[in-house]
């Protein structure tokens, strides 16, 4: 207390003299996933149907690495692509990645993701079985000229068998049967569709049906595919693994998975989902791993399959081969001291909570620039242990790689009476 008092009185001091000087700074069902079809199935019902910036960096200087010669990122005669790191979503490379497209069977990978939730859920029994509807049957005109799985109207169908259709086969008719069981109606199916993909950040994708056939209504990005491809490998493992098998036979039909690179011996490609429409051209998503690192490629409008599957593989290379994982500091390190008013204790301490991870070109650890800004240059109590008081930047010429929250790692109540007076005492002096 008596040092406190000392410095109180020392800043006391000080500001006085300054102001006189001036007269002259598979598992279990989990429960706690919401059930997006109650609400369809209630209207169904009722219808009676069925920062302050500072440019001090903290001291985290990454060790010496001899610099590496990174040749320009590929391009391709395609409207868009991107390459995504799975770890952090950080995008690698682009071009046109927010441009509007047409997804095609990509779609499916929305179709897919609404399933395993349900199927995660405990809602949906892949061992059960459904009735084909009318609207499902694989020789309705508007599947004609489009990859089915061949379901039979009437006939009754394992729900695995139908999700390994969609996944495995792309069958149109398989996605209208599943959506038709769990929502009552396609256009239902399509409203849970749309209630994911804000949930996953998709901003500039809309669905209108749950196969990919054109519609003008049915559009995405590529950077939107990319993350959907993240969310289905993130959220369901499960699920994900269908993705990987090459082929499928359902009455007596064998078919092959489209992904070309799954049969590429070269990679550890193990997903996800090839589209095809003759006004956008050929699209893929794909996803590989080396090591513990991830990577997920997706092209749009190729202009045929070998390219698609040519261009995903030389964007997958490219970042296996140039790009590197860099954690600059452990999870918790404390970064910044920062002084504290009218609290029991004078300081606070910064800290990121959660894993700092970044995607940089190989060798280029000691370009990286960080920085941080303050949501106040002098803190004041009460202040929450993970509260966040600022923002940390990572920066490789001149572009934001990664923003973090700076959060408090103690608590730190309102002080006494006495040492909050002395506070506010020193407070309008130095303010």
């Amino acid at each position: 207390m008596k040092t406190k008092l000392r410095a109180l009185f020392g800043a006391l001091c000080l500001a006085f003299w300054t102001v006189c000087g001036t007269t002259n700074m598979v598992q279990a069902a989990d429960e706690s996933i919401p059930d997006p079809f109650a609400a369809i199935r209630a209207q169904q019902q009722q219808q009676g149907s069925n920062p302050t910036p500072a440019t001090t960096n903290p001291s985290l200087s990454p060790a010496p690495v001899a610099p590496i010669i990174i040749p320009e990122a590929p391009t391709f005669n395609a409207e868009s692509w991107v390459l995504m790191d799975y770890a952090t979503g950080q995008v690698l490379f682009e071009h046109e990645q927010h441009r509007k497209i047409w997804p095609a069977s990509l779609t499916k990978m929305m179709t897919s993701y609404v399933i395993g939730m349900e199927i995660k859920a405990g809602r949906l029994d892949p061992e059960g079985y459904v009735t084909i509807p009318e609207n499902a049957w694989a020789k309705n005109e508007v599947f004609s000229d489009s990859s089915k799985m061949f379901i039979e109207v009437g006939k009754k169908v394992k729900v695995s068998d139908l999700n390994k259709g969609i996944v495995i086969q792309s069958g149109n008719d398989a996605c209208v049967a599943l959506a038709v069981v769990l929502a009552g109606s396609e256009e239902g199916f399509v409203s849970v569709m749309n209630t994911y993909a804000k949930q996953l950040g998709l901003k500039n994708t809309h669905f209108a049906n749950v196969h990919g056939l054109f519609d003008e209504q049915n559009y995405s990005t590529a950077y939107d595919m990319a993350l959907l491809s993240r969310a289905l490998i993130r959220d369901l493992p499960d699920e994900y693994k269908l993705y990987s098998q090459k082929e499928f036979t359902f009455n007596g039909i064998k078919q092959y998975n489209r992904n070309r690179l799954l049969w590429d011996s070269s990679m550890n490609v193990d997903g996800i989902k090839t589209g095809h429409l003759s006004a956008v051209g050929y699209n893929l998503a794909a996803s590989s791993q080396e090591g513990n690192m991830r990577l997920i490629a997706v092209v749009i409008g190729a202009k045929s399959e070998s390219d698609r599957a040519s261009f995903c593989k030389q964007m997958l290379t490219y970042g296996f081969r140039y790009f590197e994982s860099y954690t600059p500091f452990e999870q918790g390190k404390t970064l910044l001291t920062r002084e504290v008013r009218m609290g029991d204790v004078d300081t606070v301490n910064l800290s990121v909570a959660t894993p700092v991870s970044l995607m940089i070109p190989r060798g280029s650890q000691q370009s990286i620039k960080i920085s941080y800004a303050l949501n106040q240059s002098t803190f004041v109590a009460p202040i929450k242990s993970g509260e966040q008081l600022g923002v940390i930047t990572f920066k490789l010429n001149d572009k934001v790689l990664a923003q973090y929250p700076l959060v408090a790692t103690n608590t730190i109540n309102e002080g006494s009476f006495f040492s909050r007076m002395w506070d506010k005492i020193v407070m309008s002096f130095t303010n």
